[in-house]
């Protein structure tokens, strides 16, 4: 047998430090891409750097810290995304190099790619780590890891997975991660919200299919959980700038339920694979506290699935059958 394929495991990314000067170099990639950013970039670029890299930076930091942890440790979404990695090189590492790379910031695609092709791998799976299928995330993904390879004259064999979100084995975690996370809870909601990170309406306007594979995610949760899911609602989060968001509005919807007589809510992020500030500062933290301002009782945020055993196993199943079939 020859050289074994690689697998590479891409999230979004953090900044290396809390800081306000990590941030804004975290920031300016982030900003820059077209994918996230579709503005025309006469108007864009004099936004991004006279108003937004000038005041977000420090702003952003705070939150960072909120939820940092050491600083002389990775931010908890590059964190978990190492540790889900682990779990899987456990799974498949007799058929399969394993390496971790985030789109912005560290470590990068090109760090990565350079790492499976330094152990021999001709043959590489790129798995971006986004339940749903948006531009912004996915297909800028595609971008990184062709811009890392533009230069090079001898290139691996690639394969992309495009989304999960309707696979029944990832529906059954989710189901059973909001289940056991509400045994934990002295007392009931009267509404669950599954929030997805918000993405501009226009993109979905010119043919984004992320708004439909998120709501297709919460309808085949709310058929898994039985009658639970007539509690269950779908809200997006994370809106940012003066444009249409998808709605409805995590933060609004939040705000708006005390004067329902909803005073008893849980949160789940069923876009998010691992914990980050989206949401342990967005979520967990920010919007419990305009819950409670609001005049809310209680309110729980569901974790991630994270490096959960299960959801390990799955990711792994799902890299043997839809990236490495054949190569092997």
């Amino acid at each position: 047998m020859g050289n074994k394929p690689g697998i590479l495991l891409v999230n979004l990314g953090s900044p290396d430090e809390p800081t306000a000067k990590s941030v804004r170099k975290y920031l300016f990639q982030f900003l820059h891409d077209k994918r996230v950013i579709d503005t025309s970039r006469w108007i864009w670029c004099w936004i991004l750097h006279g108003i937004i890299l000038r005041i977000r930076p420090a702003r952003s930091a705070k939150a960072y810290s909120k939820v940092w942890g050491d600083p002389i440790n990775d931010a908890p979404l590059v964190a978990i995304t190492r540790l889900q990695a682990k779990g899987i090189n456990d799974e498949i590492q007799d058929i399969a190099e394993v390496e971790v790379a985030m789109r912005y910031g560290n470590p990068s695609i090109d760090y990565a790619l350079k790492k499976l092709e330094d152990k021999g791998c001709k043959q590489i799976g790129v798995l971006p780590l986004y339940p749903q299928f948006a531009g912004a995330t996915t297909a800028s993904v595609y971008d990184g890891v062709a811009k890392a390879l533009v230069k090079r004259k001898d290139i691996p064999e690639l394969r992309f997975l495009r989304h999960y979100y309707n696979d029944k084995r990832f529906i059954k975690i989710l189901s059973k991660s909001l289940k056991r996370h509400l045994q934990t809870l002295s007392w009931k909601p009267d509404i669950i919200i599954t929030s997805y990170h918000g993405l501009p309406q226009s993109y979905v306007d010119k043919g984004d299919p992320y708004q439909k594979e998120c709501i297709e995610t919460t309808e085949l949760l709310k058929k898994e959980v039985g009658d639970l899911g007539s509690k269950i609602i779908t809200t997006f989060q994370s809106r940012f700038g003066p444009k249409a968001w998808l709605q409805p509005y995590t933060d609004k919807t939040i705000e708006g339920l005390p004067k329902k007589d909803i005073k008893n809510v849980v949160v789940m992020m069923p876009g998010f694979s691992a914990d980050c500030l989206e949401t342990l500062e967005e979520i967990s933290i920010e919007a419990k506290e305009i819950f409670m301002d609001a005049g809310g009782t209680n309110f729980s945020a569901v974790p991630c699935l994270n490096h959960s055993e299960e959801h390990t196993k799955f990711l792994s199943n799902l890299i043997k059958e839809r990236l490495l079939v054949g190569w092997l």
